[in-house]
């Protein structure tokens, strides 16, 4: 059976990679489903895309934002148009149920309406001048061509969380797709070419993360790189980064906590820590990967946790009754396996799954069972390090304040949720978690797009995309008007 070849676009033009070769997209549940071929692009690519881009910078630049914000409404409209193929598309490449991917589109969907309304509302500052008859502002202004890095778990909600920010800002765009998880964010940029986008504004060049990568983050004309994926990659990206001054923006792992404290609605908390351990089959940052047991209830969650999650159905994500779906691929199965060989091996206790699923309708996929590993303490590996799959550790504590310490006590600060019905305690923890993002009665993962989404530590640097991906994507230019028709010199002239 013959499959779609798909090429990078470059200047409104779709082209092969320069050197001619080709990286097969194959569905994770199935790997005798190809969703198609895509360019082996390499540093030649990146040059004609980065030139592209920056000879359309030119032009774009002087569109006015809200006309800019124009084209987002039409792609939003033409996303809700498509959702339903395109989350098929995605759960065919990447692997996670169709509610799932509904919700991935629906995000994308969410971003294009709420980015489209800042193109009103780029809005600098004036301010009074120590002068007479001078008059002050600031006012936002485009980066440039920006570098746009993305990683394969939300292969079309977070590529929509920079392009769209950069696009209402008047940059514009070379993005490179995650090798795993190419065809959203294909389809994200067909449907802003579709919706009116000039050519060159955006350019997609596929590849490998370190060729591809690597070029953008290293080209001289590339003014700014947002990249999100692993803590270790995203050093590396930030070290090359410096070398040409570029501002650089890191989302990267987590190792996020949900603590369930006596009081807590159980059934509720469970619901939580099955949703936020197993939704994405684990593969996200915000994926809750240590759940912290109050000793009081500690016995009875358990319990009822592992009897839950050994009856979650695994399958092809394309079946509606199916709840969790493949791994996206060997690598990370492996790295599952790893983990609970390691755990085991410190001392803790296989609950339930531990192992890929390999039999009957598994017999072509990358399956691994959701897992629930007990007697873990915080020092262990499993406690400690980012597994991205279908794992969670339970970890015991006695009084709130030893939860917030181990929930504290890793490299990363992503996301943390407590489930309490003491309104202190729940204040507290949202003062006292270092998180990027915290939650109350709520698993760790769910976050809006109009709120600030990142972290702290090693987490991420600072930035933060949602509502906070405007002042990544634009530079602040203050203007000085002198209108006193005289030479006024500020800090001398207006001294007693």
């Amino acid at each position: 059976m013959t499959h779609p070849v798909h090429h990078n676009l470059i200047g409104g033009q779709w082209l092969p990679a320069a050197e001619g070769k080709t990286i097969l997209n194959l569905n994770p549940a199935d790997h005798t489903d190809v969703v198609g071929a895509f360019p082996s692009s390499h540093a030649e690519d990146v040059n004609q895309a980065v030139a592209a881009a920056k000879k359309a910078f030119a032009t774009w630049r002087l569109v006015p934002a809200p006309k800019r914000a124009e084209i987002l409404v039409r792609a939003g409209l033409l996303l809700q148009k498509r959702k339903e193929q395109y989350a098929k598309d995605m759960t065919r490449e990447m692997g996670k149920v169709l509610a799932e991917t509904r919700g991935d589109v629906q995000e994308a969907i969410d971003e294009a309406f709420y980015v489209a309304g800042e193109g009103r509302r780029l809005f600098g500052q004036t301010t009074p001048s120590e002068l007479q008859n001078k008059f002050c502002m600031s006012v936002r202004m485009p980066v440039g061509v920006v570098g746009l890095i993305t990683p394969w778990n939300f292969p079309m909600a977070i590529p929509s969380w920079k392009l769209f920010p950069a696009l209402v800002s008047g940059n514009t765009c070379v993005i490179k797709p995650a090798t795993d998880t190419p065809l959203s964010t294909y389809n994200l940029v067909q449907a802003l070419v579709d919706a009116g986008l000039p050519p060159g504004v955006v350019n997609i060049v596929a590849g490998n993360g370190s060729t591809v990568g690597g070029a953008l983050v290293e080209h001289p004309d590339v003014r700014a790189i947002s990249f999100t994926g692993s803590s270790a990659v995203g050093s590396l990206v930030a070290q090359h980064a410096a070398a040409t001054f570029k501002p650089v923006s890191l989302e990267m792992g987590g190792k996020n906590a949900q603590i369930v404290l006596d009081d807590a609605n159980l059934e509720l908390a469970l619901d939580g820590a099955l949703w936020g351990a197993f939704g994405t089959t684990g593969q996200r940052c915000t994926a809750t990967s240590r759940i912290l047991l109050q000793k009081g209830i500690a016995a009875k969650f358990t319990e009822t946790l592992v009897a839950r999650a050994k009856k979650l159905k695994v399958g092809n994500g394309l079946d509606e009754s199916v709840e969790v779906g493949p791994q996206v691929n060997i690598s990370q199965i492996e790295t599952s396996e790893k983990y609970v060989a390691i755990a085991v091996a410190e001392g803790a206790k296989l609950l339930c799954g531990g192992h890929r699923l390999t039999e009957g309708i598994y017999a072509h996929g990358t399956f691994f069972e959701p897992t629930v590993l007990g007697g873990i303490t915080p020092t262990m590996r499993i406690a400690r390090e980012e597994v991205f799959g279908p794992v969670v550790s339970l970890i015991e504590f006695d009084t709130f304040e030893q939860a917030i310490e181990i929930a504290n006590s890793v490299d990363y600060g992503l996301s943390a949720s407590i489930y309490t019905k003491d309104v202190n305690r729940a204040f507290t923890a949202m003062r006292d978690l270092e998180s990027g993002i915290t939650y109350i009665n709520a698993p760790t993962i769910g976050a809006e797009v109009h709120l600030p989404f990142g972290g702290v530590k090693h987490t991420g640097n600072g930035h933060r995309e949602g509502n906070g991906a405007i002042d990544f994507f634009t530079t602040w230019k203050a203007v000085y008007v002198d209108y006193s028709d005289k030479l006024q010199r500020a800090q001398i002239d207006n001294a007693e």
